[in-house]
């Protein structure tokens, strides 16, 4: 007789610079699949992998969390030092979990947040390149967080979604939005029931317009009004993203993450 299918929720962190993202792509390199390879080792057999959020192409991951079924018996702390040790040093495996065959990374996830690094600093970063979007020109972090209020609820989004976004609806809600500064380092975080194809980077790139006093305050409620992609700015750069926490409802409880302060990931200016 065979082993009935049992469910894990595994959280994972990744340095997404050298993948092609998340989503698993013919003939590119991606997160997923390297997650795949890894516990299939461990099981002995084909494990299929499904992440909470699809990040993009160079974005990285301090708490993505992703799912998958299998009949292989194995001790979960087997499963983490197994998987870790068949993958690449720039993703990491921290905890694994079973969960209840209810349970789906992507679909029982109630929010999501991102948070969005920028370096103010007069000369380029060598350790952080592929970790922050360094700009030279100072930001003033109140009137970014000023005009990042009128963000704040359910809208359309259309003016701050990728061209190429396959969503059937602009509409989101995003729950809070944050500025802040913290020496040369702005962080930008953003919670929402769910985001759009660059929805954070373009909404990165027109505060960034804001703080640098290229556009008014004011302007982020009528680019959002607008609905339409040519008004807001320009799509900040990919290696200043994070996957930062996925929610799940109170009946759902995962490890938590030691998390290190902004001012940590960065040398004293």
């Amino acid at each position: 007789m065979s082993r009935a299918a049992r469910r894990l929720a595994v959280g994972l962190e990744y340095d997404g610079t050298r993948y092609a993202g998340w989503q698993q792509q013919p003939g590119l390199t991606t997160i997923q699949d390297c997650l795949q390879r890894a516990l299939s080792a461990v099981a002995d057999q084909p494990v299929a992998v499904v992440g909470a959020g699809r990040t993009d192409a160079g974005v990285h991951a301090v708490a993505q969390v992703a799912h998958f079924d299998t009949t292989a018996e194995r001790p979960l702390r087997g499963w983490v030092l197994g998987a870790n040790s068949h993958l690449p040093a720039d993703i990491a495996v921290n905890w694994l979990v079973e969960v209840d065959a209810s349970f789906h990374a992507r679909h029982s996830a109630l929010a999501r947040s991102y948070r969005y690094c920028i370096l103010q600093r007069a000369t380029r970063p060598a350790i952080l390149r592929d970790r922050v979007c360094w700009l030279r020109t100072p930001l003033d972090a109140r009137a970014m967080h000023e005009a990042a209020q009128a963000l704040v609820g359910e809208h359309d989004f259309s003016s701050f979604r990728a061209v190429e976004c396959q969503s059937a609806t602009a509409m989101r809600r995003i729950d809070s939005i944050a500025v802040r500064a913290d020496g040369p380092l702005v962080t930008i975080e953003v919670t929402a029931n769910a985001f759009l194809h660059h929805m954070v980077r373009n909404i990165a790139g027109t505060l960034i317009e804001v703080g640098a006093g290229e556009r008014p305050p004011r302007s982020v409620a009528e680019t959002l009004a607008a609905r339409d992609r040519t008004r807001a700015g320009v799509t900040a750069p990919a290696g200043g993203l994070y996957l930062w926490h996925v929610a799940y409802p109170d009946s759902r409880s995962f490890p938590e993450l030691v998390r290190l302060p902004p001012s940590a990931m960065i040398a004293p200016a």
